[in-house]
């Protein structure tokens, strides 16, 4: 069993090598089991020293000129070569114990895909009661956060990947289609809840509560119109970091 583990990235220079140190760690789940893994990670078009931090940490890396996160998880796919695809943001430092639990739930046999729960440190109160809100919704809906997915590969393969339509809420899409695939096949997407993915509370710091909020209705009561628009998705899109 091989495991790819799949890192997008634009201009994530400053929180990179956390994420990187975090996942070296980590591996040590699968290897203690006999399994390989990789480190791909794609330069999204960045203008920083992503590229270089990535190399230089023993990872492969692939360019997508398109920016756009769903694509730059798909050309990190693409390049993979594992049995199952882990996708995990360039913000996020997956621990040692949720890659074994990703471990123990590929090796029932049950799961076709999956996710976890989030936790981010430092976050304002607001923040943490929508991670709180999400975290519901997830369990409930099957449905899997973007900075954590991990998927057999040929299961993604047959679904196409992630859609090159939306710039934000992509992961909500692959879940929906995820989930038919899974009932198909006899199989299960399931959430993780303990223990969850540590994840950047930085948008907190960078954008105001109103500017979030701003989104999320937007992205509510219009979801295909916003989310398909890289104007409206500006909050991962502006270069902000």
């Amino acid at each position: 069993m091989k495991i790819s583990i799949v890192i997008p990235a634009f201009n994530e220079a400053k929180l990179l090598p956390a994420t990187l140190k975090a996942i070296a760690l980590a591996r040590s789940a699968f290897h203690q089991r006999g399994w390989p893994s990789e480190v791909v990670v794609c330069d999204n078009n960045s203008t920083d020293g992503t590229s270089e931090i990535a190399r230089e940490s023993g990872a492969a890396v692939v360019f997508e000129p398109i920016n756009q996160i769903g694509r730059a998880r798909n050309t990190g796919a693409a390049a993979a070569r594992g049995e199952w695809l882990l996708f995990v943001d360039a913000d996020s430092e997956p621990s040692a114990s949720l890659f074994a639990e990703v471990a123990r739930r590929i090796e029932a046999g049950r799961v076709l895909a999956g996710g976890a729960l989030v936790s981010m440190d430092a976050a304002p109160p607001w923040m943490r009661a929508g991670a709180w809100v999400w975290g519901i919704y997830s369990c409930l809906a099957r449905h899997m956060a973007g900075s954590f997915i991990f998927v057999e590969t040929a299961a993604f393969r047959e679904i196409g990947g992630f859609s090159d339509r939306f710039f934000a809420g992509e992961e909500l899409d692959l879940s929906q289609r995820l989930k038919v695939l899974a009932r198909q096949r006899g199989r299960q997407i399931q959430i993780i809840r303990s223990p969850p993915l540590r994840t950047s509370a930085r948008k907190a710091k960078l954008y105001t509560p109103r500017e979030t909020v701003r989104f999320l209705a937007r992205a509510f009561w219009r979801p295909r119109k916003t989310l398909t628009n890289r104007d409206e998705c500006a909050l991962w899109y502006d270069g902000r970091r």
